[in-house]
């Protein structure tokens, strides 16, 4: 039988296919913008026949059907590995939960049995003229969760860019039990974020640290889109790309000549990357597009791949940072954002790369519910945050008000730095929590 015939022999209608799936299953949905709408639907319908259904994900941008239809969790648990907006809302309603990761490490949960998937629902393009489906705009751990499923249905979609590799960025209709007709819908578009003066103040800073040549990573955000639209309008050249997300920023800088790879030491003249997530402008630029490479997350994300580039230039944000250098960017208190995501593994990655720095960067300040001016720049982190990055590893920490290096300081000196780009009308406040917490004492003030 061609492969061909063996593709067609396997269509099914989505009503169909999600029969497959049982009481107490392991299902594993696509991730990122990549998730299955037509899918999802379909077995939210089951809901009634079925009971502790585990649903897992990465960043689903959609609420989905199934956990909207079972507030009570009565037939499905949804659990998602990276907060998006949606799955943030459904955690505060008590409808999602956090999967805690390090994300290059996720590969390894399927490769070594930690989790094990009984059906895998995704999203791919058709197949091309040798039998291979493309995952996509999510690389990532689509291929490893595939691999470790019992069965895995794809909805062919032919508005999905075929994104070329890199590495394990396709799927032999072979390794596909049951293909799905999707409704061919173009993927979600990430609303554009306004950019505020202060994200210009804190990428014209992070500019002041970009060289020519530098091999660069940036995450989601106002901040970093300011901090690609500059660099677009710069003179900066022969610039590279190894990052975890790749977002419309980056079209922009290649686009204006910024881009070319030329110097990086890996993949050289490839725009590598494990996921993408913007608007069309992205998904466009990506289809078929020989100058983007991608790669499943554990080479992308691998701080022992990272710091084989030279001149790393990592920009992250973060909710808040101590006087100790503890990086809160993932839960404020105990009210759970977004994850850990790659931050780690860039902040590590990069120190130890030739000539790198791992920027945190934030905001100094940001207004409570009534109104008042609060730090983020915090004497303590507020109770119950989660640390992402430990204060051994932070190295730069940049707001509106400057850029500081912790490495190789006490307690005091990272205190001291730390409040030099807080915000003036709050320093003196966190002059005395310092005091009151006994990191900066009258002898250190007097040695200053």
């Amino acid at each position: 039988m061609s492969y061909m015939d063996n593709y067609k022999s396997k269509f099914v209608s989505a009503d169909e296919a999600v029969k497959v799936v049982k009481s107490g299953d392991l299902v594993h949905y696509g991730e990122f913008v990549m998730n299955s709408h037509v899918l999802d639907a379909a077995l939210a319908k089951r809901s009634d026949e079925l009971e502790g259904v585990n649903i897992r994900t990465t960043t689903c941008p959609f609420p989905p059907q199934t956990v909207v239809n079972d507030p009570e969790r009565k037939h499905f648990i949804y659990n998602d590995y990276h907060f998006s907006g949606a799955s943030r809302k459904l955690h505060d309603k008590g409808m999602c939960n956090y999967i805690s990761i390090t994300y290059h490490e996720v590969p390894s949960f399927y490769d070594r049995g930690y989790v094990q998937p009984d059906v895998a629902l995704i999203k791919v393009t058709p197949p091309d003229k040798h039998g291979f489906v493309n995952l996509g705009t999510s690389n990532s751990f689509t291929h490893a969760f595939c691999d470790a499923s019992k069965i895995v249905i794809a909805e062919i979609n032919e508005s999905v860019p075929r994104c070329l590799g890199g590495l394990r960025e396709t799927l032999h209709v072979s390794e596909i039990d049951y293909f799905v007709e999707g409704d061919n819908k173009q993927l979600i578009n990430l609303p554009e974020l306004p950019i505020s003066d202060v994200d210009k103040k804190i990428a014209s800073i992070i500019l002041e640290q970009i060289k020519d040549g530098d091999c660069l990573q940036l995450g989601i955000g106002a901040m970093p889109n300011a901090v690609g639209a500059m660099i677009a309008q710069s003179d900066l050249k022969d610039l590279g790309v190894h990052t975890e997300m790749l977002v419309d920023s980056f079209v922009d800088m290649y686009e204006a000549g910024r881009i070319t790879g030329l110097r990086k030491q890996l993949d050289k003249g490839k725009m590598v990357y494990t996921f993408a997530m913007g608007t069309n402008k992205l998904y466009n630029f990506l289809d078929s597009n020989p100058v983007c490479a991608s790669f499943p997350v554990d080479y992308t994300n691998d701080p022992d791949i990272i710091c084989l580039q030279d001149n790393m230039i990592c920009i992250n944000n973060a909710v808040e940072v101590d006087l100790y250098g503890q990086v809160a960017s993932e839960s404020s208190g105990v009210r759970h954002i977004s994850g850990t995501g790659g931050q780690l593994d860039y902040i590590y990655g990069s120190y130890k790369s030739k000539g790198a720095k791992g920027l945190i960067c934030l905001t100094s300040t940001f207004k409570d519910k009534e109104g008042n001016l609060k730090s983020r720049i915090m004497p303590t982190l507020t109770p119950g945050a989660t640390v992402t990055v430990p204060r051994s590893l932070n190295a730069y920490v940049v707001t509106e008000y400057g850029i500081v290096l912790l490495k190789a300081k006490s307690t005091w000196e990272r205190a001291e730095a730390l409040i030099s780009i807080a915000h003036p009308d709050l320093r003196d406040e966190l002059i005395k929590e310092a005091e009151k917490n006994n990191i900066w004492v009258k002898t250190n003030k007097l040695r200053a």
